[in-house]
């Protein structure tokens, strides 16, 4: 025995429009973006084009990926409450730090050499501007590794934070 539904077209059309709408909604899925560089607008904000400080032309680079370096590290306090080069205040015993060329807001890790110890910091101004620093840290992040003045350490790049939704 043999059933027949007679069904409307329009009923039949409606239900096709739903079983192909329900089906394809699994079809786009939310990626990441694989996107290393940093985004349109925040590498052409101002704190990442060209600066002078001191008749000296500094230019920041347009991606850190790959980003390692060693050089000596200070630490600074005393601008608590001074604006950064992205404009926010400066907190002195937060986790950031003030490079002269990585992109703002770029997240790294920097080791001291002589102990070991290590910190994630963002970096989100610039500077040191003295002879031979390679990157200077909030007070803050200067107490995590046991820096107390100078130190040889480590700098490398975690991720860009600029990309991040």
């Amino acid at each position: 025995m043999r059933t027949t539904i007679n069904l409307p077209l329009a009923s039949i059309t409606g239900i096709l429009i739903l079983l192909i709408a329900f089906l394809s909604s699994g079809c786009s899925i939310p990626t990441k973006s694989s996107t290393s560089s940093l985004s349109r607008s925040k590498q052409n904000a101002p704190y990442n084009r060209p600066y002078k400080v001191g008749g000296k032309t500094y230019y920041p680079i347009s991606s850190a990926v790959g980003y390692r370096e060693k050089g000596i590290a200070s630490w600074y306090g005393k601008e608590s409450g001074n604006r950064t080069a992205m404009g926010t205040r400066f907190n002195p015993q937060g986790l950031t730090a003030a490079h002269r060329t990585l992109p703002l807001p770029t997240k790294v890790r920097v080791t001291n050499l002589r102990n070991g110890r290590a910190v994630d910091v963002i970096v989100n101004d610039r500077g040191p501007f003295k002879r031979n620093r390679l990157i200077d840290l909030s007070h803050g992040a200067a107490k995590k590794i046991g820096l107390h003045g100078l130190t040889e350490v480590r700098v490398e790049y975690l991720e860009n934070m600029a990309s991040n939704p």
